[in-house]
């Protein structure tokens, strides 16, 4: 069973930047691909960023494209998600998940496909 921690929430103002990490228990992290999800209160969790175990493919909803960057060291089992240019609709609890399956552009947006979770840490950009 993987552990993740997540860390490198806080409150931010708009057009600040925020750095998370989430690091894992086990060194087989390199193993697993690897996402980033949000969710904000009385709202579904959504999709935020994906890398995949290699880190040589990333993809990212579209709402953060351009602002965010997803990125991983395996040497430190440890992902990151660099967030710059925030916005207050980007204040919620940010998730970091992994899933041992091969996901594919239709699968890697769903929470479902992923089998371990942080516990979250809280973003809050104030305005």
């Amino acid at each position: 069973q993987v552990q993740l921690v997540e860390s490198g929430g806080g409150l931010v103002q708009t057009g600040g930047s925020l750095r998370l990490s989430c690091a894992a228990s086990e060194r087989t992290f390199s193993r697993y691909n690897m996402g980033w999800f949000r969710q904000a209160p009385d709202k579904e969790r959504e999709f935020v960023a994906f890398i995949r175990w290699s880190g040589t493919g990333t993809y990212y909803a579209d709402s953060v494209k351009g602002r965010f960057t997803v990125s991983r060291d395996n040497a430190k089992s440890t992902a990151y998600l660099q967030m710059n240019s925030l916005k207050p609709e980007d204040t919620a609890v940010y998730y970091c998940a992994v899933a041992s399956g091969s996901l594919g552009s239709s699968r890697y947006g769903s929470p479902y496909e992923y089998e371990y979770w942080g516990q979250g840490t809280q973003v809050t950009v104030s305005s």
